[in-house]
């Protein structure tokens, strides 16, 4: 009798989601500092409930999530709902001095949100400064129905890729600020831990015991600080089947390639040889300088149940590709398509009302006189879209949205430029000797948007100090991405490229080296929405911008006033 209760919660487990009422998860979430080794060294970093990567959230579409945050820590920290959409809830949103004044030391506040309409992947972190680079973690959205529009995994299981620094990132970061420098990442993680391809590492490695035959849901994201990750586990195929919380038709490969900040939902089956099998990440990283690149590889364990492994035996290791290789990246990521028969698919909105082309820039900031820069030809390194390298409005006694909502003047300007002021030849590397590009504007320049206008944005990236890959992330929003390609958007030619029926859905889009990427929108969700590289320096450095979103005609179309523990400036 008991073996057959048994066979029948295993049975109906997976349906147990579609006979649950929306609930209200509740965490409460202490940021604090902790004392950890790794490669080596001890260090304190910044941790929520003592734990490196955080606690993951586990929710059901339709649920509503409240997380006490508690600032134990000795900085100021927000909390980001990384791809959650939002809606109507702008100030749960959680950008410093975008959607709310920062959480100070020794003070609270609470996040309240509703997850709607979505289900897949996503994570939170910290929006504050470098804080995240230890300050995140998975965010789970399960369908309701307790279906998935494939075959029911066997066990789900979050994969959590990340960069490490040694020493204190807020410490890294005001050094980097005042030198005008870069500081690379002395290693990679998987879960928290290096790996034993490291010094000091053995038992730093994080190991999936599989069995076998069975299928598993990786839930994977990339935390990365400032790196894309190729992922790959030895002698295996990987099938992606959602990116961004969005679900894609399957995709078989042997390698999946996450830019920073973007989360995907794999399937991966344990058909293989009983054995030990290493998983590996390393970085692809281009136009970028020698000195600053992490070459490292971080790995974990693939371990079948049953294998006895000797003394003298090794996990196989997966080949990487060359942390260059483009073909293999662009490959990847434009061969995701969306899953029109999956829920919540959206359609592409074919009638354009905003159109926006926006060049995606390194560039320099001038060395103030009687410092000492140690950035390109001795200034500063600085970024910038359409050559507006942002600020953020710290001081000015209001986040965006509050001035915003409360018609607050002089936090910001509403004229962020629809196209670059200055055209050029966007992919010619001598394009950095033009002082016209290569020094950017300093600004608080934002983009307003009538209620339910449909958006079409074109990121140029350009060859100013190298083309590099800049995955651009827009919060509040999920966008179809059209297209993207290699060399100068032609208006003309390239939008016969476009993917009007199937493309993927997502809420960050790399930009190619030296290329473009062009996504569309409907602006339905009212707010203050920043717009920026996940590569954490160049958003620090200035390459971001906000979208304001108007309210609708109605009052269930508008957003609701701020909540009464919102941080004050």
């Amino acid at each position: 009798m008991k073996l057959f209760v048994l066979l029948l919660v295993c049975v109906y487990a997976p349906l147990s989601f579609s006979m649950a009422s929306a609930a209200i998860v509740e965490h409460t979430f202490t940021v604090q500092n902790k004392s950890v080794i790794r490669l080596c060294n001890e260090q304190v970093i910044v941790t929520v409930n003592g734990q490196y990567p955080g606690p993951t959230i586990n929710v059901i579409d339709g649920d509503t999530v409240i997380v006490h945050v508690v600032n134990k820590s000795p900085y100021n920290i927000t909390i980001h709902w990384h791809g959650v959409t939002q809606l109507y809830s702008a100030w749960a949103d959680g950008p410093e001095y975008i959607t709310q004044c920062p959480i100070i030391p020794g003070k609270n506040y609470t996040y309240k949100f509703k997850v709607t309409k979505q289900e897949g992947t996503l994570w939170w972190h910290a929006h504050a400064n470098l804080l995240r680079a230890t300050v995140h973690g998975a965010f789970i959205i399960h369908p309701r129905s307790g279906r998935f529009p494939f075959p029911t995994p066997y066990k789900q299981v979050p994969i959590i890729l990340g960069d490490w620094y040694e020493g204190d990132v807020e410490d890294i970061l005001s050094k980097e600020l005042a030198t005008g420098d870069k500081i690379p990442s002395t290693g990679f993680t998987i879960n928290g831990l290096p790996g034993d391809l490291f010094n000091c590492s053995q038992i730093q490695i994080y190991e999936l015991k599989v069995k076998h035959g069975e299928t598993y849901l990786l839930r994977m994201v990339n935390t990365a600080l400032n790196n894309n990750l190729f992922f790959k586990i030895a002698h295996h195929n990987l099938t992606v089947v959602a990116m961004d919380a969005a679900y894609t038709e399957h995709y078989v490969t042997d390698i999946v390639i996450l830019a920073a900040g973007q989360s995907a939902d794999v399937l991966f089956t344990a058909d293989q040889p009983r054995g030990s099998y290493y998983m590996a990440a390393h970085p692809f990283v281009i136009g970028e300088l020698e000195n600053l690149i992490d070459k490292t590889t971080t790995n974990a364990i693939v371990s079948y149940d049953g294998y006895e492994a000797s003394s003298d035996s090794e996990p196989l290791m997966p080949l990487m590709p060359l942390h260059t290789d483009v073909a293999i990246a662009t490959k990847f990521f434009t061969s995701i398509r969306g899953n029109v028969k999956a829920p919540y698919w959206i359609p592409v909105p074919l009638e354009v009302d905003e159109e926006m082309f926006i060049t995606v820039n390194m560039n320099m900031l001038r060395c103030p006189v009687n410092e000492n820069c140690t950035g390109p030809l001795n200034q500063k390194f600085s970024a910038s879209l359409n050559n507006e390298s942002f600020v953020l409005p710290e001081g000015r006694g209001y986040s965006i949205l509050e001035a915003f909502y409360h018609n607050v003047s002089g936090v910001y300007t509403d004229d962020f430029p629809d196209y670059p002021p200055n055209p050029f030849n966007f992919v010619n590397p001598k394009i950095f000797l033009d002082p016209n590009v290569t020094f950017a504007h300093k600004s608080t320049k934002v983009k307003r948007f009538k209620y339910n206008s449909t958006v079409e944005i074109v990121f140029q990236n350009t060859a100013v100090l190298n083309a590099q890959s800049h995955p651009m992330h827009i919060h509040g929003y999920n966008f179809h991405v059209l297209a993207q390609d290699f060399g100068i958007y032609n208006p003309i030619l390239d939008k016969a490229k476009y993917n009007l029926v199937n493309p993927q859905i997502s809420t960050t889009v790399p930009v190619p080296p030296g290329g473009w990427a062009a996504i569309r929108f409907q602006a339905n969700n009212p707010g203050a929405w920043f717009v920026h590289c996940h590569v954490d320096d160049h958003n620090v450095w200035g390459l971001t911008t906000v979208f304001l979103v108007e309210n609708g005609p109605t009052p269930s179309t508008s957003l609701l006033p701020p909540p009464a523990d919102l941080p004050k400036c």
